[in-house]
């Protein structure tokens, strides 16, 4: 475990050596800070904060010295010296730049940290404020003390709305519900309302919680989608609460260590679409333990009776937690260290043994017994639908599969099977659908280590000539397109690479490390033998594609020869670009949730099938700018007749043209490394 020391520095790095988190502990680096003025001591932290983006925080200590810690860049800087402790922070305005923190004289400021100016200073309160909450637009806050919670316009910083309660009461918690406009109001005893944000109507209160569980709701925690509520206090009882049917779905136990629940957030997960389905429990002990709110396993923990945690946050996209330590320290943990042992692939179900050089094996001495585990159901109570499940620990995770069953569970056949019937995977679980049938490998330090060698020479210009409007899907773009030519030296010469990678930039943005992997792994299957005839297209592949045309669409194959038009122009443009110039996001989607689930020469297929169904307008193309133009612009065609010819052509083109005796089958990404092509 690193340590960094932030002394009187006021920028510097937050590690000297490139972090590798044991799988035990999942710690990238410990941030203390002391100070050697007159009396030494130690500045203890107090609160910390994620931006939208998830790779920077704010950390502010007890004297009001406020950090900015950059994990992306490996920099932290001193952005805000107030000379009086803060008691909540808030990093997610819609001006990235800007910081809201409540002070101990019951105040609120808002700094920027680029300028480190003052914008803006807010009164309000008569306690003081230990939370803040800010809207998914960026645009409106809501800052809670135990008397009110107040409502602010964070263009004009004006107070909107003033929520005053009886004293009797108490508030424990007012906050926004995620990207909506609701607010939820938890008080004191045990009382949930939600508001309507612009009118403060009252929408729903929550029903009162079962009298046999005597919990005094002191923490919450919501899902990314807004559908589910935790609740808990001090117990070891957990209320988990469905607020589209309001009322309470489930009460789970926690270990017997647990006396009292002192914090909840949910674990968010790029695949999930917001229903986040880990959540992690911090306790008197210390210690946070991380687990599945729908098995009802401990998954992993962090913290120790040793070295507790005295609060903990989450980052946006589940890859960090940072974790106040009751010795006032500031840990940041690696999400993917702490779930390595959790998401390894399944253990095959087929055991191979191999015979002796003499002596044979009888079929019967090959045979293993595969024992399972019975799976204990939730007990129901006669009178409720409430389940109660006690967690039990399950770090293991050694499940057996089947030949064609994939990580997280699902089946490939089944898969299929789905797909023929619907045409399409769901969106909702679209992304985790491909990230299991592409076996992604998810290797955080090895794509590092590709970051880190920064912008390839090759990509440096990338804006001047593909002129891209966001800023931001640029960055991602040339960061993609630099991984990949440090990984194979032949991408930084290759040119179609931007056209093939662009489409799935854009639609994994977010989530980088998935995005390079889902287009290595493209590479790797679907575009084997391309690299052949380097730097030329590869003619290899090109004349598979012509001979099956040839078989099965002789007049338009003979057309194309008489207007002069080779496969390099009716069928190179279509795999260079992985077909996104011919057509929309949503018909782009549904073809490749089939090519995803078939044997890779299915790409080299649909190329033919897009000309076979494209034949009548293709016959009377006579000019090669029309043809041009054909294969680079969207047409009216039905994407879902262009996936039954390629299954068509699947099965009925004869073996010793068919693409798939040339091709191999799927290969998945090496777990743990990234290996040179």
């Amino acid at each position: 475990m690193q340590s960094t020391d932030l002394g009187n520095k006021e920028s510097g790095k937050i590690w000297h050596r490139k972090p590798s988190p044991a799988t035990r502990d999942g710690i990238i680096v410990n941030i203390i800070h002391n100070t050697s003025d007159y009396h030494p001591k130690v500045l203890r932290f107090l609160n910390v904060a994620f931006d939208g983006t998830g790779d920077c925080l704010i950390a502010g200590d007890h004297q009001g010295n406020i950090y900015v810690f950059d994990l992306y860049g490996n920099r932290f800087n001193l952005v805000q010296r107030t000379a009086q402790a803060c008691t909540a922070l808030a990093f997610n305005l819609r001006r990235k730049s800007e910081f809201l923190v409540a002070l101990a004289d019951y105040s609120i400021k808002c700094f920027d940290t680029v300028t480190k100016e003052l914008v803006s200073w807010m009164r309000g309160h008569e306690s003081s404020v230990f939370s803040i909450s800010v809207h998914a637009s960026g645009k409106y806050a809501i800052t809670t003390s135990s008397d009110t919670a107040q409502l602010w316009d964070l263009d004009t910083f004006q107070r909107k709305r003033k929520l005053n309660i009886r004293q009797s009461v108490g508030i424990q918690k007012v906050f926004f519900l995620p990207l909506s406009n609701t607010i939820l109001s938890c008080f004191k005893d045990n009382s949930i309302f939600a508001w309507e944000c612009d009118t403060l109507f009252c929408k729903y209160q929550l029903p009162a919680p079962p009298e046999s569980s005597s919990i005094l709701y002191k923490v919450f925690a919501v899902t990314r989608d807004g559908r589910i509520l935790a609740a808990g206090g001090k117990s070891n009882h957990l209320h988990l609460w469905c607020l589209e049917a309001r009322q309470l779905f489930r009460i789970i136990q926690m270990p017997t260590k647990v006396r009292a629940i002192r914090h909840l957030e949910f674990l968010p997960d790029s695949f999930d679409a917001g229903s986040n389905q880990v959540l992690g429990v911090l306790s008197q002990d210390g210690i946070m333990r991380f687990i599945n709110i729908q098995t009802c396993k401990l998954l992993f923990e962090i913290g120790s009776l040793d070295e507790g945690i005295s609060s903990s946050v989450i980052s946006p996209h589940g890859r960090y937690i940072a974790s106040i330590m009751e010795n006032g320290s500031l840990n940041i943990y690696s999400v993917q260290a702490l779930t390595q042992e959790i998401n390894k692939p399944p253990l095959p179900l087929v055991k191979v043994i191999e015979d002796l050089p003499k002596n044979k094996l009888s079929s019967s001495d090959l045979k293993m017994k595969v024992t399972s585990g019975r799976v204990q159901q939730p007990a129901k109570s006669r009178g409720s639908k409430i389940q109660t499940r006690i967690l039990k620990q399950d770090l293991t995770g050694d499940f057996e599969s089947k030949k064609n069953e994939l990580p997280d569970g699902l089946n490939k056949k089944c898969l299929q099977i789905l797909l023929k019937g619907y045409g399409e995977y769901p969106t909702k679980y679209r992304m985790f659908i491909w990230r299991s049938l592409l076996q992604l490998p998810e290797n955080h330090t090895a794509f590092s280590s590709l970051i880190d060698k920064g912008t390839h020479v090759t990509f440096l210009n990338l804006q001047k000539k593909y002129p891209i409007k966001s800023r931001k899907l640029l960055r991602v773009l040339q960061r993609t397109l630099s991984a990949l030519a440090h990984w194979s030296v032949i991408f930084s010469d290759t040119p179609y690479l931007p056209l093939l990678a662009f489409p799935f930039v854009k639609l994994f943005q977010n989530n980088q490390l998935i995005c390079f992997e889902v287009i290595a792994t493209l590479i790797i299957n679907w575009c084997q033998h391309w690299f052949e005839y380097f730097p030329n297209p590869p003619i290899n592949i090109l004349s598979m594609i012509e001979n099956v045309l040839a078989f099965h669409d002789k007049e338009l194959l003979q057309h194309f020869i008489d207007h002069d038009i080779t496969s390099q122009l009716y069928a190179w443009p279509l795999l260079e670009t992985v077909f996104s110039e011919v057509l929309t996001r949503e018909e782009w989607l549904k073809l490749f949730d089939n090519i995803f689930s078939n044997h890779p020469s299915f790409l080299l297929m649909t190329v033919v099938a897009y000309n076979i169904c494209s034949r009548v307008p293709l016959l009377n193309c006579n000019l090669k700018d029309d043809f041009e133009f054909f294969f680079h612009h969207r047409n009216n065609l039905d994407i879902n007749v262009v996936i039954r010819q390629v299954y068509h052509l699947m099965e009925t083109t004869p073996t010793d043209i068919h693409p798939d005796s040339m091709l191999n089958v799927f290969v998945a990404l090496t777990k743990g490394t990234v290996s040179s092509i």
